[in-house]
């Protein structure tokens, strides 16, 4: 390609080449390679060379967003050029020799930005937690040998010894009691194996607390939020299934907040973060980990004949737990006798088809029933009562109402809710500690 232009229109793309960018005719060909050539006259070269310009050899990197059409009629495709802005600021393509051949990975290249997934990324986040994760098993003593069956996972959490399982690991669910007069054993990463005790469990939640002691230092694990977390994030299963201990898996997380009414579990309501890590027997309890080498929630369970759908208590709610256990040696939740529902815009404009009478709100929690002789039935709660204010607060989920209840049973909490007809009434419900535990 050639054209020829006037020296003061050279001198002016040579100014914008100098200023950072320059404009290019690239052509392609018709085998798809992607060629750019400008060609100055004689006269001028001697003046452009004078200027400080970057000269960039090579083909452009493809894809370039332009056209070609196929042939047609045995014709030769045609071909359509187009513009591509190049800064002058980037670094020059490097020649072949600074590239390995064996891993195509340049020497020079750039290290991750922070935040962003690397090659040794993951690999990074499980070695941050690997040495605090555990396989827990039964004791098992015939003929004199002691000798057990993995049936779990755990997380070192304190150098005390204090570890993070979860209940159905330690727990005999036929008979509710702690397996084996409350002892397990525990086998570390570097092979130490210890007798644990079985200190505090939550049936309901499925989570517990197991203690080992050691006369030398134990690895920990960090514990994060999982408030942070949300749908694609990386997220790393940790474990021993089928007692393969050192088990590390990877997926994202696929829901933050999987409701247990989703998934056909009765009870009281519980929360779970649903991902598509691998997991299998043995790796319940084990840690579930963010790419920050943090623990964020404990694996609990997966969907039988289903692939990509596990689910793990989130660390936040553990928190609370562990604190609970520390406090009362039990979790304490208060229980109103109130089935809700969270209301949004789109659920409020629903209920208002459906019924004229419905109170005019912009967010609040809905009553849809009431548990005869419950405490919300004794402070006057009726169906379809909304829920906008508890203890002085505004609320907008059920997950606030409970935050603010925490462990207060027997404490008289006032509650302001609007009926059909934008009616407002204000109750007081005195909250009382559920008496089962799953």
């Amino acid at each position: 390609m050639s054209r020829l232009v006037r020296k003061d229109s050279i001198i002016r793309i040579a100014a914008i080449v100098t200023a950072g960018s320059g404009l290019l005719y690239a052509k392609r060909s018709s085998n798809y390679k992607t060629n750019v050539a400008v060609s100055i006259p004689e006269s001028f070269r001697d003046e452009l060379s004078s200027l400080p310009c970057q000269t960039l050899e090579g083909r452009l990197p493809q894809p370039l967003f332009g056209l070609s059409y196929p042939p047609q009629n045995g014709q030769r495709g045609k071909d359509v050029g187009v513009l591509s802005l190049l800064s002058s600021r980037e670094a020059p393509i490097p020649p072949p020799s600074n590239i390995k051949r064996d891993s195509g990975i340049s020497k020079d290249s750039p290290k991750p930005c922070c935040g962003c997934l690397g090659r040794n990324t993951i690999a990074n986040a499980a070695a941050c937690v690997g040495p605090a994760v555990v396989n827990i098993s039964i004791p098992n003593e015939k003929n004199g040998t002691v000798g057990g069956k993995g049936i779990g996972s755990g997380t070192i959490i304190d150098k005390d010894g204090t570890i993070l399982t979860c209940a159905h690991a330690v727990v005999d669910f036929h008979g509710l009691r702690p397996s084996m007069k409350g002892k397990v054993h525990v086998t570390l990463q570097d092979g130490r194996t210890f007798v644990a005790s079985v200190m505090n469990v939550d049936l309901h939640s499925d989570i517990a607390i197991v203690k080992i002691n050691s006369k030398t230092p134990l690895p920990t694990a960090k514990l994060g939020s999982s408030t942070k977390l949300q749908p694609g994030d990386w997220v790393l299963a940790m474990g021993c299934p089928l007692s393969l201990q050192n088990t590390v898996t990877a997926g994202i997380v696929s829901c933050v907040d999987r409701k247990s009414s989703d998934l056909g579990l009765g009870g009281l309501r519980r929360e779970y973060l649903q991902t598509d890590c691998a997991i299998n027997p043995g790796n319940s309890g084990g840690p579930l980990v963010n790419i920050d080498g943090e623990v964020v929630g404990v694996n609990i369970m997966k969907l039988l004949a289903a692939d990509g759908l596990s689910f793990a208590v989130p660390i936040d709610s553990v928190t609370k737990i562990i604190e609970h256990f520390k406090k009362s040696g039990r979790v304490v939740r208060p229980w109103l006798g109130l089935k809700m529902l969270d209301l949004n815009e789109m659920v409020i404009a629903q209920l208002k088809e459906r019924s004229s009478g419905f109170p005019n709100v912009e967010k609040g929690v809905l009553v849809p029933s009431v548990t005869p002789e419950s405490p919300g039935d004794r402070a006057g709660f009726l169906p379809g009562d909304v829920v906008v204010e508890f203890d002085g607060k505004p609320v907008a989920s059920i997950k606030e109402i409970i935050d603010i209840m925490g462990d207060r049973v027997g404490v008289p909490l006032k509650a302001v809710v609007k009926r059909a007809n934008n009616k407002q009434a204000t109750l007081t419900v005195v909250p009382e500690e559920v008496k089962h535990d799953i």
